[in-house]
């Protein structure tokens, strides 16, 4: 089995999760599961940062330890996982022993060779970002972009990382692998980021200003810069697994692509030693009327709000259906209830019903076995040929939208064949070609159903597991193997009926609300 290992960002612990928390890990997640399905030993990796000066504040604010801090809202995000049905394999906190060991290691190698120095700065500090700015980051008119927030002017002794020297380095790692970040356009982005000098990276804070944080190996009164600390943990994660690293994909937003993933990262892996990842994938925003939404701007969906209301797997299939990777995307409850109830209860739900229903009706509860098949049948068999042999490619090149929008097609040309061949009309008749054609019709029902949802089980796993489960199916260990057309659910017993997503309910008028008028006739 080919090794896979996957991770997200880990999430900084100074709020609660958000949309776009929900969002990747549900990405990183359906890549997971498709990787898993195409017979990779995966290790999925997810977790948080907590360390650094925001944490520290908001756990004085509270007047609590920085350490109950991060431990309570760590388990908002260790929490937000299994309500999304998220199967990561690892869980990392880089306040963990495991973490900080690495962390301490790498930087002891890096000062011993020579990499790491103590130097005077004195300049602008953003806070919100926690990191020093210069001339160039500043708007045309002198001000500083509002992402940064509060910018102090400090001077300041600290351990510098001699990022510059790898520049050139890096600018011709990045030409001789124009896939490291999809989409691509993204890499190029980052080449053009490298035209202009690096500066050396400040990777300290005097423990005077900042005492949390993982204290320098090499002179205790400082700790590490928080993104030098945060960006070992994919690598710190699995440091003492053998087979495991180097990673395959890390799974990022595209605000932390440039500089820390797509230039510290890569530099400070190589100057360790340490074998580089075979890609980035930097996905979009979700955008609400335009506008980002993020916890500063107060603007952010809370994704457990929908969840509780439709269900994980309703949720991850908007997400992945709406969102072409890479790219922003608005994100609404009306279009969410667009996709709901179009493609998943009128689609597949209803696809769902009416095999049970009419298996149960006209079969005593069994699907029977098909006759010869007809030209309708045959249309929907090239159908599926063609739906499947385009949606792993599409699948493996990030392309999920695209691949479930196949996936629609079909399930929308399945129950097209259900009106065509008409089984409600077929069952009244006690004509023997009828009575084939009606055997043929269920049979094909049943077995399109199963295609469908083994197609798309690694978005929405729960629906996938029911609706097997009420075809009287138990899949095999051989994903590839379940894409075959062909009679294996005949003389299965199915379940009467199931209702996989139910329509909600109109909102209701406020208590003293006048009734509508009655609606006129004529």
């Amino acid at each position: 089995m080919k090794s896979f290992y996957i991770t997200t960002a880990i999430d900084y612990v100074n709020g609660s999760p958000h949309l776009g928390h929900a969002y990747e890990k549900v990405l990183t997640d359906v890549i997971a599961r498709f990787r898993r399905m195409m017979g990779d030993q995966v290790h999925f990796l997810t977790g948080v940062d907590e360390h650094g000066q925001k944490v520290q504040a908001s756990a004085r604010k509270r007047g609590i330890p920085p350490q109950q801090f991060c431990d309570e809202v760590s388990q908002e995000f260790r929490a937000l996982l299994p309500k999304l049905n998220i199967s990561n394999d690892d869980f990392i906190r880089t306040t963990e022993e495991r973490h900080k060991k690495v962390v301490r290691q790498v930087l002891q190698q890096l000062f011993e060779k020579g990499d790491i120095y103590k130097a005077e700065y004195k300049g602008f500090y953003s806070t919100r970002q926690e990191q020093f700015l210069q001339e160039k980051d500043r708007n045309p008119d002198g001000s500083w972009p509002e992402i940064f927030g509060d910018v102090t002017e400090i001077t300041e002794t600290n351990y510098f990382f001699k990022l510059r020297q790898y520049q050139d380095w890096l600018i011709e790692f990045l030409t001789k692998t124009p896939d490291f970040v999809f989409p691509k356009y993204r890499q190029t982005q980052v080449l053009e980021f490298l035209k202009e000098p690096l500066n050396d990276l400040c990777i300290s804070r005097p423990r005077e200003r900042l005492e949390w944080g993982i204290p320098l190996p090499f002179d205790e009164d400082y700790v590490t810069y928080v993104w030098f600390d945060a960006l070992i943990n994919y690598y710190s994660a699995v440091a003492e697994l053998p087979g495991v690293w180097p990673a395959t994909y890390h799974v990022i937003g595209k605000d932390i692509l440039v500089p820390p993933h797509a230039v510290y990262w890569p530099i400070m892996l190589h100057a360790a030693n340490i074998p580089l990842p075979k890609g980035i994938v930097a996905h979009g925003w979700w955008l609400q009327r335009g506008a980002k939404m993020s916890k500063s701007t107060g603007n952010a969906l809370n994704p457990l709000d929908l969840v509780t209301e439709f269900g994980a797997d309703a949720f991850r299939y908007f997400l992945i259906r709406e969102m072409n990777v890479g790219q922003d995307s608005d994100f609404t409850r009306e279009q969410f209830l667009v996709r709901y109830n179009s493609e998943l209860a009128n689609n597949l739900g209803n696809l769902v019903n009416r095999t049970l229903n009419m298996t149960t009706r006209f079969a005593g509860g069994a699907v029977p076995e098909a006759g010869l098949a007809g030209e309708l049948e045959k249309s929907l068999q090239d159908l599926w040929a063609k739906t499947r042999d385009e949606f792993i490619p599409l699948c493996e090149n990030f392309q999920f939208h695209l691949a479930l929008e196949r996936a629609m097609v079909f399930l929308t040309e399945t129950n097209a064949y259900i009106e065509k061949r008409a089984p409600w009309k077929l069952g009244k008749s006690t004509e023997a070609a009828d009575q084939e054609a009606l055997r043929t019709s269920l049979a094909t029902m049943a077995e399109a159903l199963r295609l469908a949802v083994a197609l798309i089980q690694h978005v929405i796993p729960s629906a996938t597991e029911k609706i097997n489960a009420v075809l009287g199916y138990t899949p095999g260990k051989v994903w590839r193997d379940e894409l075959v057309w062909d009679a294996r659910l005949a003389g299965s017993k199915v379940a009467p009926s199931l209702v996989l997503f139910p329509r909600p309910e109109p909102p209701k008028p406020p208590a003293g609300a006048a009734k509508p008028a009655p609606a006129k006739k004529g």
